[in-house]
């Protein structure tokens, strides 16, 4: 368990997307945070409170969680020395980069010095078995997405907070390093060895109850250079029922890479197409469009011309909630 309250660790990234680590734990676990910590240069701002370490541990905070991501998963040279002064004031640490904290050795020996715990979220503590596509009891709901980044971790949250509000018996399955920090249980199915991906996704959602919704968090894009694979074998090992498209509709390409953003239609098709090997009658719910960088109207007219074209409900999570989505599920896809 990582002990609560958090310090949330920015560094200094160079925007938002960036630290999609930090805004997922302070918008679905405000309660859980205390305040954040930012370095010079920092262009993130979570809303906390600015606090020094000091103020933090005076404020009662636990574990300094490392809000940060980027390419890789490494950790900044220069972040050692603040990480060091959250364990010599008490404070767990808590990270979801790829990067062991122990293999850093200031860190790893300032925690043996001082009894802290190292929580790297991103590393399974156990092993898994290869998938085998077995159908399984149960209901399963995949978000998958056009690009990273583009709200796929947030739609499945929200529309499993929206069937647990109907009484509808639904469980969130966290497959990101901020997911398991949210939900506290999971799986970084991205630092899986690959041949154990689609095994890491079916133990990640078991066979459960008929009328059981398991809503899997999705990874990456099929169409993304960087992450296909992860997301093909989290398609396959998920076996989802029914998937909804995330899209971010202001970028031209694919989150650090020079690939043109692909479209909701070919995600849709690419996502059926391959999804049926373990799954074959997997179907499109709907489509969840991430409206942040539109004004109030161009994000209705977004909307509405999602709908019209591709026929399913549109919504944004955030702005318009996910009602939607669930009164289709419940309709159409509920025996």
């Amino acid at each position: 368990m990582i002990e609560r309250p958090y310090l949330i660790f920015l560094g200094d990234v160079p925007d938002k997307l960036a630290a999609k680590t930090a805004y997922g734990v302070v918008d679905w676990s405000r309660e859980w945070c205390v305040g954040q910590l930012r370095l010079p240069g920092c262009q993130a701002d979570t809303g906390l409170k600015d606090m020094t370490i000091a103020e933090a541990t005076e404020a009662g905070a636990r574990t300094l969680i490392i809000g940060a991501v980027n390419p890789g998963g490494v950790l900044p040279e220069h972040w050692t020395s603040t990480i060091v002064e959250a364990i010599e004031a008490g404070m767990d640490i808590a990270s979801g980069l790829h990067v062991r904290l122990a293999s850093v050795d200031a860190i790893r020996e300032a925690a043996e010095r001082k009894g802290v715990k190292l929580h790297d979220t991103r590393h399974a503590d156990r092993r898994f078995a290869t998938g085998k596509g077995t159908k399984r009891p149960g209901k399963r709901l995949l978000t998958v997405g056009t690009d990273c980044s583009v709200g796929k971790k947030y739609a499945a949250l929200a529309i499993d907070r929206e069937l647990n509000g109907r009484g509808v018996n639904s469980t969130f399955c966290a497959t990101g390093q901020t997911g398991v920090m949210i939900s506290g249980s999971g799986v970084a199915i991205d630092a899986v060895v690959a041949d154990f991906i689609s095994g890491a996704a079916e133990w990640l959602s078991p066979a459960t109850e008929p009328d059981h919704w398991q809503i899997v968090e999705g990874q990456g894009s099929l169409f993304h250079p960087s992450f296909a694979g992860v997301s093909l074998g989290l398609l396959h090992g998920a076996q989802p029922d029914v998937f909804v498209v995330c899209h971010e509709p202001t970028r031209t390409k694919m989150r650090n890479v020079e690939t043109p953003i692909s479209t909701i239609e070919a995600v849709i098709e690419e996502t059926m197409r391959l999804g049926r090997l373990t799954n074959p009658a997997i179907a499109p719910l709907g489509i969840s469009i991430n409206t942040q960088a539109l004004s109030d109207d161009e994000a209705k007219a977004c909307l509405a011309e999602a709908e019209e074209r591709y026929g399913l409900p549109a919504c944004d999570p955030i702005r318009t909630g996910v009602a939607k989505l669930v009164d289709r599920l419940l309709k159409e896809f509920v025996a």
